[in-house]
């Protein structure tokens, strides 16, 4: 059942996004989810993604009409950083079907929910921290926010401190500090071959460069690890206006 039997669904246009507690997903929605996911990822399995989804506390879905289309999952993380209370959302499997790259709700509907988590503690710094499978979703940190960890072009010292903190938290012996990847044993899910690769255009972006030479194994479900901080200061002005609003509605 798409969102709009869901009165929390908000409606951009054709599509509509709804964010719900990963606790409360239906078999029914887990089976489109996974259906779709599997759709675009080799080296994974229903399995590998029901673990994965097992661990993070929301969804955002994203649908047209009653068609699943796109979703993304995330977990709050509560850590201590630079002797401070903090917290990070990160991100887990996110896919969006080919055929609707173009749209930018989901990004647009991300940014207020992060935007609403950041209300929940508005007195805790908030990162955002996830591993990179692609070249796409690098270049998002790029047009969401003004600096970030890795960068081609600005060293981040602070922020390296703090992913190889939660990386190696999260990941332990499967995360190299000098490269900046996790490498698992076999992967647990890559970009298909077809939808991976960057065309002529795409390999002419700094970001797209970088991506590629910072993680030439990513067809190999190597994960670039990267963070930025989720404040209003760290953001380009439309993901701050749009994130902002979110932080302050009551």
């Amino acid at each position: 059942m798409g969102p709009t039997a869901n009165p929390g669904a908000t409606h951009h246009g054709k599509y509509q996004t709804v964010v719900v507690p990963a606790a409360t997903l239906s078999d029914e929605v887990i089976g489109k989810m996974a259906d779709l996911y599997l759709s675009n990822f080799d080296g994974s399995s229903t399995a590998i993604f029901r673990e994965d989804l097992a661990e993070k506390d929301e969804v955002l879905l994203v649908y047209q009409e009653d068609e699943l289309v796109g979703f993304t999952t995330l977990k709050i993380l509560q850590f201590r950083h630079a002797g401070n209370q903090a917290r990070a959302v990160y991100s887990g499997d996110t896919i969006v079907a080919p055929q609707h790259w173009g749209q930018q709700v989901l990004a647009f509907a991300w940014i207020a929910h992060v935007g609403e988590i950041k209300r929940q503690a508005p007195h805790l710094p908030l990162f955002w921290f996830l591993l990179v499978k692609g070249h796409r979703t690098f270049r998002y940190l790029s047009v969401f926010s003004k600096s970030f960890f890795p960068h081609w072009a600005e060293d981040r010292a602070d922020l390296k401190i703090l992913a190889d903190h939660l990386a190696a938290a999260k990941f332990g012996s499967h995360y190299d500090p000098v490269s900046g990847l996790v490498r698992f044993p076999e992967s647990r899910g890559h970009l298909r071959r077809e939808i991976a690769e960057p065309s002529a255009e795409e390999r002419e972006k700094p970001a797209t460069r970088f991506f590629l030479e910072k993680n030439p194994g990513y067809r190999l479900g190597h994960e670039l690890v990267c963070i930025c901080e989720l404040e209003t200061f760290n953001m380009k002005p439309l993901t701050a206006r749009i994130f902002s609003k979110a932080a302050k509605e009551r």
